[in-house]
């Protein structure tokens, strides 16, 4: 039996986790598949009920099971600046850093009917497929912060740190991956004013002479903001630091035309890993039947590829959303007036249907 632990979070996640549970289950029972699933609180819901935003117990069942599929965390309901006090976001670093999933994925691919709810133009567009390969529990998001003064008044710093194992084994991560697609990486950091990003470019190119193969190319990242959409088709795999890559991955989604159609996977070296939506909790549209279920029901895809070796599986998913917004449905998010409005439940009930008739 494969265990997965399910955490629908706040907002819209309890909505699209929903939806995507029900294609799990039909899944689970028409190929046996033989998993089974618990589910558990994290972020505000579990700030609510016990004061803090993830529970020691709900951490050893994650430990215990194959895969985590996470909905969203946070809202302005618990938005804080006071220190110390419990932030929902505070969960999904520890989850990050005690599962030890250093590495996150997150594909974007265009898909050909919704190129026209992106900004840019579709001849920029056409081709565009890249796989941003972000560094997840290091870095500044986890080093050395504080408020303090001195003479000159108060001030704040959060410190920049990585080790060398640290971004030798995501660089390692995104050399493979490359290896299986276009053969080509870009290494992003800021090495012409940062110390860590010089270590970083170093030890990338340290490591590719393991893979001589792939080609290396390096980029500052504010270059990268401006290539991104300048040109986003000359980038294959991306592959950088914890904060760089926070920012960057989510202007790739957005090139796609919303932000609600992109999963992704956070991986360990083993098969273990976390699968959840890039974009947020939502909570203004939260209760209105608008979210768009498509990132979450993708991330399920991944769980079955990378978590579960279920590729074809995997694929059948991938095949269904595609075919439904090839017939015109749409969220609201991504809705111009000339196609089919549906809500989220009506989404998550024909990309079901899409499912069972390619089966």
């Amino acid at each position: 039996m494969k265990k997965l632990m399910v955490l629908p979070g706040d907002g819209i996640g309890p909505e699209i986790v929903t939806e995507t549970i029900k294609i799990l289950d039909y899944m689970n029972s028409g190929y046996e598949l033989g998993i089974s699933y618990e589910y558990g609180d994290i972020g505000g819901i579990a700030i609510d009920k016990y004061g803090i935003p993830l529970k020691d117990d709900v951490i050893e069942k994650c430990k215990n099971s194959c895969a985590v599929l996470l909905g969203a965390v946070g809202g302005p309901k618990w938005d804080t600046t006071v220190p110390g006090m419990p932030r929902p976001e505070d969960a999904l670093l520890r989850i990050r850093k005690e599962l030890g999933l250093f590495a996150n994925l997150r594909p974007v691919k265009i898909f050909k009917t919704l190129m026209a709810s992106s900004t840019l133009k579709e001849e920029v567009l056409e081709g565009v497929d890249i796989l941003v390969i972000r560094e997840l529990t290091g870095g500044i998001y986890f080093g050395e912060k504080n408020r303090l003064s001195d003479s000159k008044g108060e001030y704040a710093f959060d410190t920049e740190k990585y080790y060398k194992y640290e971004i030798e084994r995501i660089a390692r991560v995104g050399f493979k991956a490359a290896l299986l697609r276009g053969k080509k990486i870009t290494s992003v950091d800021k090495a012409n004013v940062l110390e860590s990003s010089r270590f970083w470019r170093e030890t990338v190119i340290n490591i590719h002479k393991e893979f001589k193969e792939v080609e290396l190319n390096h980029m500052y990242v504010d270059n990268t903001s401006m290539q991104l959409i300048r040109n986003p088709r000359q980038f294959d795999v991306i592959v950088t630091s914890n904060m760089f890559g926070d920012i960057l991955s989510d202007e790739t989604a957005m090139i796609s035309g919303s932000i609600g159609l992109l999963p992704s996977a956070s991986l360990r070296e083993d098969s273990f890993g976390m699968y959840e939506p890039i974009h947020g909790s939502a909570p203004d549209i939260s209760g209105q039947g608008k979210a768009n279920p498509i990132a979450q029901i993708l991330s399920l895809a991944l769980l079955f590829r990378y978590s579960l070796n279920l590729s074809a599986k995997a694929d059948l998913i991938e095949k269904a959303v595609n075919t439904v917004l090839e017939k015109g449905f749409r969220t609201a998010d991504i809705y111009f007036g000339e196609t089919s409005l549906v809500s989220t439940a009506e989404m998550g009930a024909l990309i079901l249907k899409e499912i069972k008739e390619l089966k």
